[in-house]
């Protein structure tokens, strides 16, 4: 598949995404008319923010153990190569060192909530180095969250690089 027919596929089905997680969103809390977990609890969109730092900052340090805790067990996102990539295959290309984000930078971040969901996104410019080759730059990601068991994790990603 070529680049322009990939990033084209890819912006489509990241749009699809935000599309879908957004309606979501305003009908869980359409439902909510006051009698759950509050919408956009700024502990929770703060606890988020720090999660989303956390990602990176444990990602430069090669923290496998911290990324496992992050991600869910059942997390999945799609990779450049029109792959689905698991929790475990990044797990398993951080530790190979296969994967080494070197730096980033994040954007700003704007996380919605509802309830035991929330969806966030931002942007992100980075120093990365994956299969040996520098694909370094900017993209734009949303992250899917739950909280599980009190606890706030990502359960499905997304991403696009910016040109």
């Amino acid at each position: 598949m070529k680049k322009s027919v990939f990033r084209q596929w890819f912006v489509v089905l990241l749009s699809a995404l935000v599309c879908w997680a957004s309606v979501s969103i305003r009908e869980a809390a359409a439902m909510d008319k006051g009698g759950g977990a509050p919408a956009n609890d700024p502990a929770d969109i703060e606890a988020i923010t720090q999660l989303e730092r956390q990602i990176g900052d444990a990602m430069v340090a090669g923290d496998t153990d911290k990324l496992n805790q992050i991600f869910a067990d059942d997390w999945a996102t799609i990779g450049a190569s029109g792959k689905i990539v698991t929790k475990q295959s990044i797990l398993n290309d951080f530790k190979s060192g296969k994967d080494k984000l070197l730096w980033y930078e994040l954007g700003p971040v704007d996380t919605q909530v509802v309830g035991d969901a929330a969806v966030c996104h931002g942007s992100v410019k980075e120093k990365r180095i994956r299969d040996g080759k520098d694909v370094s730059g900017q993209s734009l990601w949303m992250d899917l969250l739950r909280k599980r068991a009190g606890k706030w994790v990502v359960v499905r990603s997304a991403g696009a690089g910016v040109k």
